[in-house]
């Protein structure tokens, strides 16, 4: 009778183990399942981020050629890196329209809103941008920034230092000056017309004073304030026996080239542009920037920032490095010049 009582107890305790395991069993299978339904959560939610729409302000500071070239490669740099606007990113593009003013007041907006990342294209935009963001986590890219140190948007250009990079159109300006002299063996003087509130062509000014001399040159400089002031500029630097003018990157001026045109015309002298467009346009040479190019590299930078694959404060300031020499023939002819020949090669563009 004892031995079948403790048969018994043993066949219930076996029991009780047996679901006691089924149990342990059951709850670790329930748990692989809840950390692989995690994981898998985890991992959809990280290719959802790496999908974001990111939003991307652009200020532009004025309409012209060169500057709207910029745009068209900065979209495109963006899309060679896999991000296109309406498709995974949006792209709020915005015209100062030569205003500083104006350029403040978008920038702010874009920053009140958050955007991921703002972008200048030309000088006054990009320091628009950078002041309005420069106390958040929103990082600025720029294009056709001249000398992004003395605009003080970056430390240096090597490492900026700061939540800003970009790329720069640094003007050839030595061999820009061997093409002026190339063209005009007896000229003397140089008339430029610059904004004295850019720091951008403040910089180019003082780099082609300290160069002139080497060739002979005399420079003659005429400051503008705005826009209103370029033609009584122009027309000034006529007045002082300039044998040419010769542009910079200057927003103001590029935006009113017509008038600097109109005035020289006048005098019978030719005006030497920074950039093909202005060729096309009516000036008689350049060392040409491509423009294009160079927002397609900023726009390479941003879309690898915005990955987070770089950091804007540690991606060194993109420094144009080839030119293109051009003229425009039928302006040659006009003033009854004739092509150099160290620049029998140079490209003939019209309009």
């Amino acid at each position: 009778m004892k031995n079948r009582f403790y048969h018994t107890v043993k066949k219930v305790m076996a029991g009780v183990l047996a679901v006691a395991l089924a149990a342990f069993f059951t709850a670790c299978s329930s748990g692989a399942a809840a950390s692989s339904a995690a994981s898998a959560a985890g991992s959809e939610a990280q290719s959802q981020g790496a999908a974001k729409n990111f939003k991307i302000g652009v200020i532009q500071y004025a309409t012209h050629p060169s500057l709207d070239n910029c745009y068209t490669g900065f979209k495109a740099g963006l899309e060679e890196a896999g991000l296109k606007d309406g498709d995974n990113i949006t792209i709020d593009f915005q015209n100062a329209q030569g205003d500083n003013a104006n350029g403040d007041l978008i920038a702010k907006n874009m920053v009140s809103k958050k955007y991921d990342m703002m972008m200048g294209i030309a000088t006054p935009a990009a320091m628009s941008a950078y002041s309005a963001a420069k106390s958040t986590d929103i990082p600025v890219v720029f294009t056709a920034v001249s000398d992004a140190v003395a605009a003080g948007i970056v430390k240096s250009n090597e490492k900026p230092e700061v939540n800003c990079t970009g790329s720069s159109d640094v003007l050839p300006l030595e061999q820009q000056i061997k093409m002026i002299r190339a063209f005009l063996p007896n000229a003397k003087k140089i008339g430029i017309l610059y904004t004295t509130s850019e720091p951008n062509s403040v910089s180019q000014l003082a780099q082609f004073k300290e160069l002139a001399p080497k060739y002979n040159f005399e420079v003659v400089d005429v400051g503008v304030t705005n826009a209103s002031e370029v033609a009584a500029a122009a027309a000034t630097a006529v007045s002082k026996g300039v044998d040419c003018i010769n542009n910079f990157t200057d927003n103001n001026v590029v935006d009113n080239l017509s008038s600097v045109l109109q005035a020289a015309g006048k005098a019978s002298i030719p005006v030497f542009g920074s950039e093909e467009e202005q060729v096309k346009n009516g000036c008689l040479a350049s060392q040409s920037i491509d423009y294009v190019a160079l927002g397609k590299e900023t726009g390479k930078m941003a879309a690898k920032i915005l990955k987070g694959e770089a950091k804007a404060s540690e991606t060194p300031v993109y420094m144009v490095k080839d030119c293109t020499p051009v003229y425009n023939k039928a302006v040659m002819d006009k003033l009854g010049l004739t092509l150099p020949s160290e620049y029998s090669d140079a490209t003939a563009v019209t309009k």
